[in-house]
């Protein structure tokens, strides 16, 4: 095994945040009677899920300089993801989620983000030796929604491709956050051509193709020249995949979900883990059957526990499960 050191690095971009989870699920935010806190964000969760499984992460976003931020940035050190990217706003709070948990673990969101401190970042704040030290370079749509964030984001990923990294993108779509639909899929669209990886739901499939049918047809039209691997996660269901040479489907693990929030996280940060250093696993379908088999375990495993990052599992955590299985 590489030491840790000599691990390719995944820099992972966007927003940190504080979820709100209710003690009790199936009830509305309304009646719950109380929420534990939970860092969250989609972002900072792929990067700890990469470290969580002895990889090397960094995240880049914006904080508030309030007790939240600081929180924040204490978690992502403490689970050794790197924290130079990290700036924080004095006039701007952390942003808030609350999330409601129905009975089946799924959930819905009411976000406090007006605007919050990751909304701010400005693209002379990037640290661009940081960026350009990425193997591969994570990010979602949530910091495309307003400026200068979204200046920041388009910056980070020049310098990243220019710099030779593996452009890889989750939309991570929070339809609320948007001013509407289609200004959402404008958007998310707009950056679609430059990742070389994407991985979408089934849900987030079905919004931007706006055609219900979950199937390849609807998959393959989202591909683009410059794709290598379109990922498309199904929950209970697996995850399928596409290439310009094979597609196929790799079944999921029979779990009892409590929580599904952070499993797509931790399926693609485990997933980044197990590739960042040999990408020619990208084309070979047995190898890269295998590493999504793990992805599925990694996102099956968080889902048994509440909240995100203190799900998200370790190593040894994977492999002992897939042996069980």
């Amino acid at each position: 095994m590489a030491s840790n050191v000599e691990k390719g690095l995944i820099v992972s971009f966007g927003e940190m945040l504080i979820d709100f989870v209710p003690t009790e699920s199936g009830v509305s935010l309304a009646d719950s009677p109380g929420f534990l806190k939970a860092p969250g964000g989609a972002p900072a969760n792929v990067a700890i899920a990469v470290t969580r499984l002895g990889g090397r992460a960094a995240f880049v976003g914006k904080l508030g300089d309030d007790e939240f931020g600081h929180m924040l940035a204490g978690i992502l050190r403490e689970n050794g993801v790197e924290d130079k990217g990290i700036n924080f706003d004095k006039g701007a709070r952390t942003a808030l989620a609350f999330v409601t948990l129905r009975s089946d673990g799924d959930r819905e969101f009411m976000f406090y983000r007006n605007p919050s401190a990751d909304m701010l970042l400005r693209p002379d704040e990037l640290n661009l030796e940081l960026i350009r030290s990425a193997k591969v370079f994570h990010y979602g749509s949530i910091s495309l929604i307003t400026e200068p964030c979204r200046s920041a984001h388009l910056k980070a990923m020049e310098v990243a491709k220019e710099a030779g990294a593996l452009l890889s993108y989750d939309p991570n779509l929070r339809e609320p956050l948007w001013s509407s639909p289609e200004e959402a899929r404008t958007q998310i669209m707009s950056i679609w051509d430059k990742a070389e990886i994407i991985k979408v739901s089934d849900v987030e499939l079905e919004f931007l193709t706006q055609n219900k049918m979950i199937d390849d047809e609807s998959a393959m039209s989202l591909w683009h020249p410059n794709l290598k691997l379109l990922l498309v996660t199904l929950g209970e269901k697996g995850c399928r995949y596409y290439t310009k040479d094979f597609h196929g489907a790799v079944e999921a693990f029979n779990v009892n979900a409590v929580d599904t929030t952070g499993a797509g996280d931790s399926f693609i940060g485990a997933f980044l883990s197990q590739i960042v250093d040999d990408q020619s696993i990208l084309e070979e379908e047995e190898r890269l059957r295998k590493v999504l088999r793990f992805s599925n375990a990694c996102g099956a495993i968080t889902t048994t526990k509440k909240g995100a990052i203190p799900a998200l599992p370790s190593d040894s955590e994977a492999l002992c499960f897939l042996e069980d299985k």
